[in-house]
């Protein structure tokens, strides 16, 4: 048994989770439309081409979550999973999430999305394990900010040997599944590496590697 690492955006999922709530957000009026659009398609670029800056994002996405009460938000989110996230469920990744299942290995995506966003996609895919850049509450509600370490570039390694620790598992023949050149750290750590439908940038690192390549599209 091994463990079965899945990023979530553009790996499992056939759209990015964090871009699209954004999208959502402005569309319901949840933000202002003008101001938060064009901030959250800079951010976005910003991530593709591999120069975010992630503590500035989660200020920025976290923050409107301080103004509304967990219900509402819960709300919006179901609305969210129906018209942005079941479209771009990926019948194939849920097939080699099942295989690995069979196979006997644990499997846990890890993700730089926020948990509030990520986390009901996590249980669309039966993962029931996920380590997510985590909101701030307090007294039931979220405060619009961040808390512990970022689960982005090398904070997924510092987040995923910390989880380790906690629960005695190992790296020992791990599968790590990502797109995203922003994960060459923990792509470089792990003993099985796969670079699913991956930017020109981690194509490029995988082939030169000898990683296997793959597509979970149709």
């Amino acid at each position: 048994m091994a463990l079965a690492i899945f990023d979530l955006d553009n790996t499992l999922l056939g759209t990015d989770s964090d871009n699209a709530w954004g999208e959502f957000a402005v569309a319901r009026g949840i933000v202002d439309a003008e101001t938060y659009g064009t901030l959250n398609t800079r951010f976005f670029n910003d991530y593709l081409d591999g120069k975010l800056d992630v503590n500035a994002y989660l200020e920025f996405c976290l923050e409107p979550l301080s103004r509304y009460s967990r219900e509402e938000l819960e709300r919006w989110h179901a609305l969210f999973m129906e018209e942005k996230i079941e479209p771009f469920i990926l019948p194939r990744a849920i097939e080699l999430v099942r295989r690995h299942e069979q196979a006997g290995d644990t499997t846990l995506i890890i993700t730089a999305t926020n948990r509030f966003v990520a986390g009901p996609i996590g249980r669309r895919y039966g993962i029931d394990i996920m380590l997510a850049s985590e909101c701030e509450e307090i007294d039931g509600r979220y405060t619009g900010k961040p808390c512990d370490i970022p689960c982005f570039r090398e904070g997924k390694i510092t987040r995923l040997q910390r989880w380790l620790e906690e629960t005695g598992h190992d790296l020992k023949g791990a599968y790590f599944y990502s797109d995203s050149r922003n994960d060459l750290p923990l792509l470089s750590l792990v003993d099985n590496p796969v670079a699913v439908d991956p930017d020109d940038v981690l194509l490029a690192h995988a082939r030169e590697h000898g990683w296997p390549v793959i597509s979970l599209r149709d």
